[in-house]
């Protein structure tokens, strides 16, 4: 079927584009779907069609050249670029793989280097935007980015073919870094679909909460301690005698608390020790307390796939055993499921607080 009802009558669509220009290509009939939102990484979709509908024409639809768009009631919730195509043909069955648009990123390279000392961050982020757009690139559009304050160093020859995606990623992953995310719609309602690159801060949205078996099921919980470190060396590039740059930080307030323990981050391609210094701050708070992942799934029919964006904060209640706290995580990634039957299912994978906090408190 072309189009899913869901539930609260929610009605999904699935529409094929081109990955170059957005234009709409047809919309694809679909047996079933699902979409994440990841923090600060390109996200993922799956989606099922009848492997013998016209639509399956192998001469127009094409992994790494075939975009995909996912509309909820006419609006784009998910877009990205089709990179796989998996067929059962006992099930009569096709089921396309699809990276959101930061998966572009990953496959593009500063093949001249890049030299950038001292940069407001948003002037970098468009300013290398423009850079992949001028040559064979997606468009994506950057016309809601605001100047943060934070100034920052890229410098790379052109023999190191740094990736773009991972520029992108070190750049958000720095001490007053941001998240990130790219946003579907519509240029022309029902023809072509634009997509923009979107920063959010990292103190995140106001807190909404969650409470177990009331407005959401928390599912599981895992706990997980190997990322604590009390002290963190980032090291850098090579100074031309053989040593390496280095910056330190360290945690006092957790060395008081444990024995030592030490975080090393290689980051080959930065060549200012204060850059580094800010790298292996990011490593102290990424380790700063042991980490809780809980999952859970939203109760039907309160909440829609963008009401909750990675990077926001939720307070969850749960109490269920050794299960049993209220605390603010971090959403870090929103996975959408919608059935043949047009049944939708939304579920969130958090983080603590803590490894969003960009300072140190120590």
């Amino acid at each position: 079927m072309a189009e899913q009802v869901g539930v609260m009558g929610a009605k999904y669509a699935v529409l094929q584009t081109n990955a170059k220009t957005g234009n709409v290509v047809t919309r694809l009939p679909i047996t079933g779907l699902t979409f994440t939102h990841t923090l600060n990484a390109a996200g993922t979709a799956s989606v099922g069609i009848p492997l013998f509908a016209p639509e399956a024409d192998p001469a127009v639809l094409s992994p790494g050249i075939s975009g995909l768009v996912i509309t909820r009631d006419g609006v784009p919730v998910w877009g990205g670029i089709i990179w796989t195509a998996s067929a059962d043909i006992a099930a009569g069955t096709l089921t396309l793989g699809a990276s959101g648009y930061h998966s572009h990123y990953k496959g593009r390279a500063f093949v001249t280097g890049w030299t950038a000392r001292t940069v407001e961050q948003v002037d970098l982020l468009k300013s290398w935007f423009t850079y992949f757009n001028a040559d064979n690139g997606i468009g994506t559009v950057t016309d809601t980015l605001t100047a943060t304050g934070a100034k920052r160093t890229a410098v790379w020859t052109r023999y190191e073919l740094k990736n773009a995606g991972e520029a992108i990623e070190e750049l958000a992953d720095n001490v007053n870094g941001f998240n990130f995310r790219y946003v579907p719609y519509w240029v022309t309602a029902g023809k072509k679909v634009g997509h923009r690159f979107v920063m959010s801060s990292r103190a995140g949205s106001s807190t909404r909460t969650l409470t177990h078996r009331v407005n959401a099921d928390v599912t599981r919980v895992g706990y997980d301690s190997t990322a604590l470190s009390t002290v963190a060396y980032a090291t850098g590039a090579d100074k031309g005698n053989g040593e390496r740059l280095v910056g330190i930080f360290e945690n006092h307030e957790l060395a008081a608390r444990m024995p030592e323990r030490i975080a090393i981050g290689s980051f080959q391609d930065v060549k200012e020790t204060a850059t580094l210094v800010g790298k292996a701050q990011a490593l102290i708070n990424a380790g700063s307390a042991p980490a809780a992942i809980p999952e859970l799934t939203l109760y039907p029919g309160q909440y829609g796939p963008l009401d909750f964006v990675p990077g926001d904060y939720v307070a969850v209640d749960a109490d269920a055993g050794y299960v049993a706290f209220l605390d603010e995580f971090a959403v870090t990634e929103c996975a959408t499921t919608v059935d043949a039957n047009g049944t939708e299912s939304i579920r969130l994978a958090l983080a603590n607080k803590e490894l969003f906090i960009n300072a140190n408190a120590s």
